[in-house]
């Protein structure tokens, strides 16, 4: 859900459903995980070639030493899942971009919180410094791009009100592009909030922005799987194919010399590959997974665990990245008992254990009911006879 690359090109950063980041060596392909996030990370970013931060659903961020794979540092404040992350050009300042409609500001050295900036009407979903590191723009589901001056921790003005939710932005001297929900993509001249250029395709939503350090290229991934490269000195598309064949591009990060783009989606891998290679078929996200077959081909009760369960949990739990633990052995668990899988206060100190009827009562009343604190999504499953199905489905398999 997230991807960054280092400013050496040597070093990958991948941010995952599975609570996890991954961070790769590009010349062997070999990963460590770093671990210690209590949900799904939507954010990573570097800050220089040894630290690192990510950042997800769990509303905190953690401040990663790549050097011993520990985190030096849990930030927290906002009250909402974290979106993005952005490091000032000094390297001094992080701003993060929170669901709860606030903009953090924090001191990397010191981690510390320096102001929690509000403004925005709706959730936050996206930050970016000025080339000079003076001021901070914000992106957010309120349809506006706002802009905040770092110095004095106070909104400035409102730049852009596109009306749909904004997504993504980029910003270089001269200029901000954004993308929002209806697929607009559009760039606007600083100097004249005009709009220099539209990039507005018939895709939606715009998910992922990345550029190039030269600023000479804009990648632009959205909800339909697509990838398009634009020049940014004409504003003419160079490229734009198809990425992935089953759903969206969610990440995407250019390599230091502008040659190569790291993606992230739905697959359970992260993709590196040539920009200037116009792909004949998608690469990422081939094979269809179980969430994406027709509801037809299914019995009720593995229907129910595909949309409900599958993201985050196995049934086997044999090699499998996942946000949740694995249901192999389900009934009859002590809830919190699987070795090596960290879980929340909240279902570590629960003292049940899962049977039909606690199964039952979880999705009849929602997790954040049946177990306030946690971290699973707050989804239920309000029909008696699909609870049961889905019962009768973990039984068998699990």
């Amino acid at each position: 859900m997230g991807v960054a690359i280092s400013g050496d090109g040597r070093t990958a950063l991948t941010a995952s459903f599975d609570n996890s980041v991954g961070v790769w060596d590009l010349a062997s392909d070999e990963v460590r995980f770093l671990e210690g996030q209590e949900a799904a990370v939507k954010a990573v970013v570097f800050m220089g070639s040894d630290a690192a931060a990510s950042a997800g659903d769990d509303f905190a961020i953690e401040l990663w030493d790549l050097t011993t794979g520990k985190a030096r540092a849990r930030l927290t404040g906002h009250k909402g899942q974290v979106k993005s992350l952005a490091v000032s050009p000094d390297g001094k300042l992080l701003a993060s971009a929170g669901w709860d409609g606030s903009i953090g500001l924090w001191d990397i050295a010191a981690a510390e919180n320096i102001a929690m900036m509000r403004g925005h009407d709706g959730a936050v979903n996206d930050v970016a410094f000025s080339v000079d590191g003076s001021l901070l723009y914000s992106a957010s589901a309120d349809g506006t791009v706002r802009v905040w001056d770092v110095a004095a921790r106070a909104e400035k003005r409102v730049l852009v009100r596109h009306g749909f939710g904004v997504t993504v932005l980029a910003v270089r001297d001269g200029w901000l592009a954004y993308g929002a929900v209806d697929g607009g993509t559009r760039v606007i001249d600083l100097a004249t909030d005009k709009v220099l250029a539209d990039l507005t395709l018939e895709r939606r939503p715009i998910l992922a922005f990345a550029m190039t350090p030269a600023g000479d290229r804009l990648a632009v991934g959205d909800g339909q799987g697509y990838v398009m490269t634009v020049d940014t000195h004409s504003w003419q598309i160079v490229t734009d194919y198809r990425l992935s064949a089953h759903g969206p591009v969610w990440a995407l990060a250019f390599t230091p010399d502008g040659t190569s783009l790291l993606a992230g989606g739905v697959d359970d891998a992260a993709y590196l590959w040539p920009v200037e290679n116009r792909l004949e078929a998608p690469i990422m996200a081939t094979v269809e997974r179980g969430f994406h077959r027709e509801p037809g081909t299914m019995s009720n009760g593995e229907r129910q665990f595909m949309r409900k369960c599958s993201i985050c949990h196995s049934l086997t739990g044999e090699g499998v990245r996942r946000a949740g633990p694995t249901l192999k052995g389900l009934f009859g668990r002590k809830a919190g008992s699987v070795p090596g899988y960290l879980y929340s206060e909240a279902v570590g100190g629960l003292g049940l254990t899962w049977s039909d009827h606690t199964v039952d009562e979880l999705f009849d009343q929602g997790p954040a009911v049946f177990i306030p604190g946690t971290k699973m999504p707050n989804q239920r499953i309000v029909r008696p006879e699909d609870r049961r199905d889905l019962i009768e489905y973990l039984r068998n398999n699990t």
